[in-house]
């Protein structure tokens, strides 16, 4: 029973390597959808917090209740001594609903789609972006739409891979969806403008969950020196996503920012056609170290 949720976290990456699930089937589009139910509009600044809260914690209790649901009927059927092929058919079960809250590999090839659209044309290249960010791309340079298209990279590893791969370790399958969930919510409410009070709930519901798996993550990228990265990491407004970016930064030895916002690296070189190829080769032998890490931490936790 100790192995079952580390052979799930094997499957799950391996079953990631073959793409996403259609759309009909994926928990991700689900909470989407919910999500979108919810129109913020501006409201005094208790109201929307309370409002924003409120639908918050139903979506979230909804998610890890089916979550928790599905798991239970898996565990449920085996024994304390249930054989090593029935250890492993659980694990293969909970490793096939793990993966749709993982997308590592979709994620990495539309980073590698930029750099195939910059040899194209600059639109190209920023249309191309535009998929990734939610920043305005119309007026990047080549060097900035690949900067951006890295950072991306390295802060998704931390959101689409090792966060929801520690909060599994830690809870299993509940864990992994909710943050999901949350990662979602901030995404689609953490907005910066009229509506921020009632995405507030969420933004801050996402900053804890991601607190410590952006440093794991970070670590994983295994940074040339820690003082450095920890300079460079502060320079975000984000309290989490400058680590993971900060980290590739120092690993690659770019100059990476968002105009008029930070600057990570500022001694570094300026990102060339060949240094998105090398951001995914570091990120993927990242996610070998995070997951062996985390697979070790949930043998350890259930030993």
């Amino acid at each position: 029973m100790n192995l079952l949720l580390p052979l799930a976290i094997a499957v799950a990456l391996a079953v990631d390597r073959l793409g996403e699930p259609p759309t009909w089937a994926h928990p991700v589009v689900g909470m989407g959808r919910y999500l979108g139910l919810f129109k913020l509009t501006k409201l005094p600044a208790a109201a929307g917090f309370i409002a924003g809260a409120l639908a918050w914690l139903v979506g979230a209790a909804l998610v890890a209740f089916i979550a928790l649901w599905l798991e239970g009927g898996v565990m449920g059927a085996l024994q304390p001594w249930a054989s090593p092929l029935q250890l492993a058919g659980a694990a293969l079960l909970i490793g096939l609903l793990l993966k749709p809250l993982l997308a590592w590999r979709m994620l990495a090839d539309e980073a590698m789609a930029v750099e195939a659209a910059l040899a194209e044309s600059l639109d190209a290249g920023r249309a191309r972006l535009s998929r990734l960010v939610s920043r305005d791309t119309s007026a990047l340079t080549a060097t900035e739409v690949r900067e951006a298209a890295i950072e991306t990279l390295a802060e998704n590893l931390n959101d689409s891979v090792v966060a929801p791969l520690f909060w599994f370790a830690l809870f299993g399958l509940p864990g992994a969806a909710l943050y999901r969930f949350a990662n979602t919510a901030d995404a689609m409410w953490g907005y910066r403008d009229e509506r921020e009070w009632c995405g507030k709930w969420a933004a801050r519901a996402d900053d804890l969950l991601s607190w410590l798996p952006a440093r794991l993550t970070a670590l994983a990228l295994l940074p040339t020196s820690l003082p450095a990265l920890l300079r460079e990491a502060r320079r975000t407004p984000s309290p989490n996503s400058g680590w993971p970016m900060a980290a590739m930064a120092l690993r690659l030895g770019l100059r990476l920012g968002k105009p008029g916002v930070y600057t990570l690296h500022a001694d570094g070189r300026s990102a060339g056609p060949d240094d998105l190829r090398a951001a995914q080769a570091v990120a993927w032998h990242a996610v070998g170290i995070g997951a062996l890490l985390i697979a070790t931490l949930a043998w350890t936790l259930r030993s």
